[in-house]
């Protein structure tokens, strides 16, 4: 199975660690895996075609056909039931401070100037906020935490794992170099690539993306390019879930994140290197959790009330993730 073990936590603070000095406040809090996550998300779970919910009202789309029955035949041959449900699997915070860890309790380690930190500041008196974000992403597979439905074939062992730090990727600190991996992104920067992000706003804002739309982020800027600048900071709370978004597709282009949901991911992950924006749902962590999950796109103007607090540059946000699989 593949497995995204970048850099392990406890390699990353002895390293980071010897490069410490005085830096700005940095706050945050643990994220506690029973009151802060949204149990309700996890639903509905579709067993062999059966849907069920508990009464939950989250939004939810089929991944498989009609068939029920499901057949693999890696390492052993064997028949099953296609199962898929929602998966608390990533935490993901966008920070403004270099080097600092809302989820680690607001740790805060090197603020070295040639490290590059976020910024905010007003572009050429056009009265837009511009603003960038560094983003750590880290393995937290709450299901094998709390050791819930380990049984399950489709659930890997896995564990707290900080997995990426933007501040170490020079492709995300720079848009030119980050065109290594994205050279199509010239493509999209036209008005009627554009206007086709109309459309993806409105399926966001009703449901969930419009994945063929794979540079756009819904009512949220842009994919491209992948990299930490934001061209509209006016809303904190949507910026960064809108670099969240980017760090996802990058994360996918580079091999890091894989396919988890379709009838092509009922034996197993596979590669994605066009990220499938449907396959993921949100939900803010930090500073305050939300009991609910977004697609991604969702417009601020629906989630964000109180979340949008200028003071307030740091922010976490708990990865939903779909999957499918073969269940024996």
């Amino acid at each position: 199975m593949h497995k995204v073990r970048a850099l392990g936590l406890p390699i990353a603070v002895a390293l980071l660690l010897a490069l410490a000095s005085p830096a700005p406040a940095c706050q945050g809090r643990f994220l506690n895996p029973i009151t802060d996550v949204c149990w309700w998300c996890v639903f509905p779970i579709r067993i062999g075609g059966i849907s069920i919910s508990l009464g939950a009202k989250n939004e939810d789309y089929s991944s498989m056909n009609a068939n029920p029955i499901c057949l693999c035949g890696d390492p052993i041959p064997r028949v099953g039931l296609k199962v898929s449900f929602w998966e608390p699997a990533r935490v993901i915070e966008p920070v403004m401070s270099a080097f600092c860890f809302p989820s680690l309790g607001g740790l805060q380690l090197s603020a070295n100037s040639t490290w590059h930190g976020g910024s905010v500041a007003e572009h050429h008196g056009t009265g837009v906020t511009r603003g960038a974000f560094q983003l750590h992403y880290y393995v937290y597979p709450v299901f094998g935490v709390l050791n819930l439905l380990t049984d399950l074939a489709c659930l890997q062992g896995e564990g707290f794992d900080l997995a990426y730090m933007t501040e170490l990727d020079p492709l995300w600190n720079d848009d030119q170099l980050a065109a290594i991996i994205e050279p199509e992104a010239i493509l999209f920067g036209n008005p009627a690539a554009q206007l086709a992000c109309m459309a993806d706003a409105a399926a966001a804002n009703a449901g969930f993306p419009i994945d063929p739309l794979f540079w756009c982020q819904g009512s949220w800027e842009g994919v491209y390019p992948m990299t930490a600048h934001l061209a509209n900071l006016s809303n904190y709370a949507e910026g960064s879930a809108a670099a969240t978004g980017k760090l996802l597709a990058k994360l996918h282009r580079q091999g890091l994140l894989w396919g988890t949901v379709g009838e092509d991911a009922l034996c197993g992950k596979y590669p994605m290197p066009i990220w499938r924006k449907s396959q993921y749902k949100l939900q803010l962590g930090y500073p305050w959790p939300q009991m609910s999950c977004l697609p991604i796109g969702r417009s601020g103007l629906i989630w964000s009330a109180g979340e949008n607090i200028p003071s307030m540059e740091n922010f976490v946000w708990i990865l939903w993730r779909k999957r499918t699989c073969c269940a024996f």
